[in-house]
């Protein structure tokens, strides 16, 4: 007797996973509460020592912010009312980065003008604040990419074909740089320790920077990989 799944004609089956598909994207894109009025960040005007735009690329890494720790510090990249208030963002986007060879890495590399309204609106749940993405695209995609909306084709990528963990650091909120380590490598296939920068100022987890080779693929590190596995990291815990 055949299944009911191989009764079902390929072309209805096909429809349904793709609806299937369409109404996963739409929860996921419900789950982020974008402004209907959104202004762009103006150009940035960079400090003339951070101009760098003749550094060869030698790695790309993902920079990505424990949004629950921006918004407790209220520091200057985060955006209070998008992603304080009207969202609850676990890591999200700070910026995809070329790197240079040695520790200066390409940056500034050509004025830019503020983007589209409709560029910074498709961005927001990457990386929630207009701010920012005016900064990121400045300081380091016009190192390499021709346009705003080609850099951030580029970051959702990478963004996407990650399985990037929620973190629960427990009563005590508190977690071992270790274990913020394996709960990136546990969903990640290819993914290593050396491949991931754990950043904690003053005691408390702030990011991790996801490592790639100049192709994108998974890589170690360029330089040191942040906390020790061992170290005892306070983790703001989402609200």
């Amino acid at each position: 007797m055949e299944s009911p799944m191989k009764t079902v004609p390929a072309a209805i089956l096909a429809a349904a996973l793709t609806l299937t598909a369409a109404a996963a994207e739409a929860s996921s894109l419900q789950a982020c509460a974008v402004p209907k009025d959104v202004t762009p960040s103006p150009t940035e005007i960079p400090p003339p020592d951070e101009i760098h735009p003749n550094v060869p690329i030698a790695a790309y890494l993902l920079a990505l912010y424990w949004s629950p720790e921006a918004c407790r510090a209220g520091i200057p990249e985060s955006d209070k009312a998008i992603q304080c208030e009207a969202n609850r963002f676990g890591f999200t986007v700070h910026g995809l980065w070329p790197n240079g060879p040695d520790k200066v890495h390409p940056r500034y590399c050509r004025m830019s003008p503020p983007m589209r309204v409709k560029t910074v609106k498709a961005n927001l749940c990457m990386t929630p604040s207009p701010w920012l993405l005016q900064h990121e695209w400045q300081a380091h995609g016009t190192c390499n990419w021709k346009t705003p909306e080609a850099y951030f084709k580029k970051t959702r990528q990478i963004r996407d074909r990650l399985n990037i963990p929620d973190l629960d650091p427990g009563a005590d909120e508190t977690m071992t740089a270790g274990e913020i380590r394996q709960a990136f490598i546990a969903r990640n296939r290819g993914m290593t320790r050396e491949g991931l920068n754990v950043r904690v100022k003053q005691g408390r987890l702030t990011e991790v920077w996801v490592c790639m080779d100049l192709k994108y693929t998974l890589a170690a590190c360029r330089g040191d990989n942040g906390a020790q596995d061992g170290a005892v990291v306070k983790v703001t815990p989402k609200r």
